[in-house]
């Protein structure tokens, strides 16, 4: 029988409570994410994290956390990481004495955020964070904006390579998004539905290319939940045509799709009607996605008491049985592949080794 463990879904709290648990064992959920409601210090998420693998050690623990304003864990020693507009500024910069500035400056201070990025997760037992960000920086996106390493393509992707570099490094996989970009539009999907009008010739020139670039070295993607109408009806996410086609086929991307969270605006509606989380894990998964998302929907504070997670493991559950979407081993195995294969540094270890000292010195 083939298994495949698609859902990641997220937790109320700092440490599991028997839902949670019943939930986490659950064969369709692969992993969960973290958000700052899961954080208190470092001892209190090392042991979250550690008693989540006692679940099921193939669980992948997952967190946004990219640097800037999207950091989920910020004190206790965590390192402040500067938002990759940073790095994008240092490439622009003319070189002075005793400064970072210039190209490759920039690209050593990338490997050096990637590095320290995924080195302080992984001393925790956080497996993947989904970084680094491939969207350009065209001033009109607000929820983009320093996110961004820049607007040239190009540099964008040597940085976003020199992070990869440090997060291998540090045993942490990686993840571009928003495939094929979310930069152009001033829409956030969080809230709304965004449409790109542009032709897929200009997206595949300008934003699509660094996942043309970097196909050897992404481990995973995130899609849009942005509508490109010249390309398909369907947002990125939920459109075969851009990640069978496009991505895999034309772009040559072998690795893991992820969706991005279900529950927000820009993933309710598909084809113009509104649809349950189940109708757009389905749409997703039968798009070619290998894992959807559903975010901040475990709490007792969220719309249904944290129901809505049951009912997408149900419905997907019956979705199944029904035969409207189907298992995949290769789905699976890529999932599997976003597991760290390398032991990790504790803490105190990681405070002293040479190779982390040194990045810290890069870090802006």
């Amino acid at each position: 029988m083939t298994f495949h463990a698609p859902l990641i879904i997220d937790i109320a709290g700092l440490s599991l409570t028997p839902v949670d648990r019943q939930r986490l064992r659950h064969p369709l959920v692969g992993g969960l994410i973290l958000f700052a409601r899961n954080w208190q210090d470092r001892a209190q998420l090392t042991a979250l994290c550690r008693d989540i693998k006692k679940v099921r050690a193939d669980l992948l623990i997952c967190v946004d956390h990219e640097g800037g304003r999207v950091q989920r864990f910020k004190t206790d020693g965590f390192t402040h990481l500067p938002p990759m507009r940073a790095l994008g500024e240092m490439w622009l910069a003319s070189p002075k004495a005793n400064t970072h500035a210039g190209p490759l400056d920039a690209t050593n201070a990338a490997t050096a955020c990637g590095y320290v990025l995924g080195a302080e997760l992984r001393a925790c037992g956080v497996d993947l964070s989904f970084t680094p960000v491939l969207d350009l920086d065209y001033g009109e996106s607000s929820v983009i904006g320093d996110r961004s390493f820049g607007r040239d393509p190009r540099v964008v992707s040597l940085l976003a390579k020199s992070l990869m570099h440090g997060l291998l490094q540090s045993g942490m996989a990686n993840c571009g998004k928003h495939f094929p970009g979310h930069g152009f539009v001033r829409a956030d999907s969080h809230t709304d539905i965004p449409v790109d009008k542009r032709s897929l010739k200009a997206i595949l020139a300008d934003d699509a290319a660094p996942y043309r670039w970097l196909n050897t070295v992404t481990t995973s993607v995130m899609p849009a939940h942005v509508i490109y109408p010249k390309v398909d009806a369907r947002a990125a996410g939920f459109s075969s045509t851009w990640l069978n086609d496009i991505l895999r086929g034309q772009l040559g991307f072998g690795g893991a799709i992820f969706s991005d969270d279900l529950s927000m605006a820009g993933a309710r509606r598909i084809d113009g009607r509104a649809v349950s989380y189940t109708e757009a894990a389905v749409a997703a998964l039968t798009a070619g996605c290998d894992m959807v998302l559903l975010c901040n929907q475990s709490t007792a504070s969220s719309v249904g008491g944290g129901s809505a997670v049951d009912e997408l493991i149900a419905g997907l559950t019956e979705a199944q049985l029904k035969g409207q979407w189907q298992a995949s081993d290769a789905s699976e195995a890529r999932r599997r592949a976003l597991l760290p294969v390398t032991p990790a540094l504790d803490w105190e270890a990681l405070m002293v080794q040479p190779a982390y000292m040194q990045a810290l010195d890069w870090v802006v």
